[in-house]
C-alpha cells in the first residue's frame, strides 16, 4: 500500500471518528455532505430535509454552516439552495450573518445575477437581513471585476430599489468609498467624494478611508498631502489615521518614521493598540532590522497589552528575513505555550521560510503537524504547497494534500488541481489524475481549459475513450447550470 493509500485511510477514520462527536462537529458533517453533493445534476433539497430537518434550522446552524461553506470553496449555488431552504423552512430563525455569507460565496465566484436576484428577494421577504456589511460585500466584488460606472449603478439600484426605506448618509456613502479605494481606484473614488460630499456629509472615517485608499497606492507623497488636506478641512486625526500612515512608512521600509508617527501619535492622545506595534514589527522586518523588532515586540508587554496572532506573525516574518528559521519556529511553540492559535497566516509565513531555508522535509514535517492539529488552510495556501510538491516531486504528498482538503469538506482551487493534473500527468499516473479532477466536477465546480486539456491529451495516449466521453459529459452538463460570468472566468477566486 503506497503512502498516499496509507494517509487516506488514517484520514477517513479520523474524520468519522470525529464527525459525530458533538454538535460543532455534526455543523461540519453536514458541510462536507453539501460540498460532496453533486449539485446540480441531483437536487439538493432532499439532502437538507435528512440532514438538516427543519426543527434543526436554528439561526445559528445555518449561519455556521454557510460560514464553513464560505471557507470551504463551496459552490455558490449550493449556498444559494441551502439559504432558501432555511429561509422556506425557518424563516423566523435566519440572521444577517447567514445572508452575508451567502452573497459573499455568490458573489466571490462572480454569480452576479444570482447575487442580485437574491438581494432583491430579501428586499421583500427579509428586508432586516439587509445590512452595511452585505451593501459592502456585493458593492467591493463589483467595483474589483466591474467598471466604475456599473459600481456607481450598483449603489444606484441599492439605493433605489434594494434598501427601500433607508435614507442613505454618510455610512453608506463609506461604503461605497471602501470597495473602490480597497481595489485601489482611488481616482474614481477622489471623484465620488468631490461630487457626492455635499449630499453625504463626510466623518472622520471617510478621510481615513480615502487616506487608506493613497496608501495602498504606495505613494507616500500623495498620503501625506491628504493627510494635510484631511487637518485643513477640520477633521481630528484618530488612532485609524496615525496607523495608516504608520503603516504606509512601515512598508516602504522608513521605519524611522514610523516610530516618529507613534511619538506624535502618543502625544495627540491618540490609543496605541496592539495593532500599531504589529505594523511596527513588521516594519522593522521590511528595513531589516532584527534588534528594533525584537524590542518592540517586548514593548508590547511593557505597554500591557498582550499580544495576538498577527503580532507573533510580524515577528515570525522579520525574523524568517533574516534567515532564522529555529528563531520562527520558537515562536510558534510559544504561541502554542501561551494558548495563541496558529492562523493560515502563521503557517504561509512558516512554509515560505522553510522552502527558501530548509528544503522539502522541513515542509513536510511541518505539514504532518498542521495535518494533526486539523487545522485547514487557506487558498493561497493550499496552491503555494501544491506547487513546491510538484515542483519537488512529491506527488504522494500533493494527492494527500488533496484528499486532505476534500475529505475536510473544501474544495481545492482549480489551479491546485492544474499543478496536480500536469504533475502527475508528466509521470504517467493518469487515473489518479482523472479522479481528481472528477472529485472537482461532481462537487460542481468547473475546471480550467488547461486541465481540461491535458487530461484529453492524456486519456487520448492511454486509450481511455470512455473516461474523455464521461470527462466531456461532466463539463458540459456543468456549464448548463453555471452562469455565463462563471463560465467566462473559470478560475475560481483567493479571496
Amino acid at each position: 500500500m503506497n503512502v498516499y493509500a496509507r494517509c487516506s485511510m488514517k484520514l477517513r477514520g479520523q474524520l468519522s471518528f470525529r464527525l459525530f462527536g458533538t454538535a460543532t462537529a455534526d455543523v461540519q458533517s453536514v458541510v462536507k455532505i453539501i460540498n460532496d453533493h453533486p449539485f446540480p445534476r441531483q437536487p439538493l433539497w432532499p439532502v437538507l430535509l435528512e440532514k438538516l430537518p427543519p426543527g434543526t434550522l436554528s439561526g445559528a446552524v445555518v449561519e455556521d454552516v454557510l460560514g464553513r461553506l464560505f471557507s470551504a470553496h463551496c459552490n455558490g449555488l449550493k449556498a444559494l439552495e441551502l439559504f432558501r431552504y432555511a429561509s422556506d423552512h425557518s424563516p423566523g430563525n435566519l440572521t444577517p450573518g447567514s445572508f452575508e455569507k451567502t452573497l459573499h460565496i455568490l458573489s466571490r465566484m462572480r454569480y452576479f445575477d444570482k447575487a442580485w436576484e437574491l438581494m432583491r428577494e430579501v428586499s421583500k421577504s427579509h428586508p432586516t437581513l439587509l445590512t452595511l456589511k452585505s451593501m459592502s460585500i456585493l458593492l467591493s466584488k463589483i467595483a474589483r471585476y466591474r467598471s466604475f460606472e456599473e459600481t456607481l449603478v450598483a449603489f444606484e439600484t441599492m439605493e433605489n430599489e434594494v434598501f427601500k426605506g433607508r435614507i442613505f448618509g454618510t455610512d453608506e456613502f463609506n461604503v461605497l468609498l471602501r470597495a473602490l479605494c480597497a481595489e485601489r481606484k482611488i481616482k474614481e473614488a477622489r471623484s465620488v467624494f468631490n461630487k457626492l460630499h455635499p449630499r453625504f456629509k463626510p466623518d472622520v472615517k471617510t478621510m481615513n478611508i480615502l487616506l487608506l485608499g493613497f496608501k495602498e497606492s504606495g505613494d507616500i507623497t500623495s498620503v501625506e498631502l491628504f493627510y494635510h488636506e484631511m487637518v485643513r478641512r477640520g477633521f481630528t486625526p484618530n488612532s485609524g489615521t496615525y496607523g495608516i500612515r504608520i503603516d504606509t512608512y512601515c512598508k516602504r521600509g522608513c521605519l524611522g518614521d514610523g516610530l516618529r508617527l507613534l511619538e506624535e501619535m502618543e502625544r495627540a492622545g491618540c490609543l496605541v493598540t496592539v495593532q500599531t506595534m504589529t505594523t511596527l514589527i513588521h516594519g522593522a522586518g521590511v528595513a531589516r532590522n532584527v534588534i528594533k523588532a525584537r524590542e518592540l515586540f517586548k514593548r508590547v508587554h511593557d505597554r500591557n497589552m498582550e499580544p495576538d496572532t498577527g503580532c507573533y506573525n510580524a515577528m515570525m516574518s522579520t525574523v524568517i528575513r533574516l534567515r532564522d528559521i529555529d528563531g520562527a519556529l520558537s515562536l510558534m511553540d510559544e504561541m502554542v505555550e501561551k494558548g495563541i492559535k496558529h492562523d493560515n497566516m502563521t503557517y504561509h509565513t512558516m512554509y515560505l521560510g522553510l522552502m527558501k531555508s530548509k528544503g522539502v522535509e522541513s515542509v513536510c514535517e511541518l505539514y504532518h503537524k498542521m495535518i494533526d492539529r486539523n487545522f485547514v488552510p487557506k487558498t493561497r495556501t493550499v496552491v503555494m504547497l501544491m506547487k513546491f510538491f510538484c515542483i519537488n516531486c512529491r506527488f504522494d504528498m500533493g494527492l494527500h494534500l488533496w484528499e486532505y482538503t476534500v475529505t475536510k469538506g473544501h474544495c481545492p482551487h482549480a489551479h491546485a488541481l492544474d499543478l496536480l493534473v500536469t504533475g502527475l500527468g508528466s509521470r504517467g499516473r493518469t487515473s489518479e489524475a482523472y479522479a481528481c479532477a472528477i472529485q472537482m466536477l461532481e462537487r460542481g465546480r468547473q475546471i480550467t481549459e488547461s486541465t481540461m486539456q491535458t487530461l484529453q491529451n492524456l486519456l487520448s495516449q492511454a486509450g481511455e475513450t470512455e473516461k474523455q466521453r464521461s470527462l466531456n459529459e461532466m463539463v458540459k452538463k456543468l456549464q448548463e447550470f453555471l452562469p455565463a460570468s462563471t463560465q467566462d472566468a473559470r478560475k475560481l477566486l483567493f479571496t
